[in-house]
């Protein structure tokens, strides 16, 4: 797959960066060069490997799914600017 100039302009206008005409073939070169490497990657033989997120052997804790209070709600608020009856308080913001 090749970039050509009105990709590349496209791009920095989706990504909100400006691109001067004079960087165009800059960018359209590195982007080629980032496609080729990736279509590289297509060549690789990966039957028989098993996808993985991590390369070492991992497994989440898991705790009992509960529905709970918190039982300490003075903490839930002690960090609070202002709270009032265990609830958090904040300034009016519609008028």
């Amino acid at each position: 797959m090749s970039v050509d100039a009105a990709t590349v302009k496209r791009i920095g206008r989706l990504a909100r960066i400006r691109i001067e005409e004079n960087e165009v073939a800059a960018y359209q070169q590195e982007l080629n060069a980032i496609l080729g490497f990736v279509e590289q990657l297509n060549e690789v033989d990966v039957t028989g490997v098993e996808p993985m997120t991590s390369v070492t052997p991992m497994a989440l804790r898991r705790r009992e799914d509960k529905v709970t209070d918190g039982g300490y709600p003075e903490k839930v608020v002690s960090n609070a600017p202002l709270s009032e009856d265990n609830f958090f308080m904040v300034p009016k913001v519609v008028e």
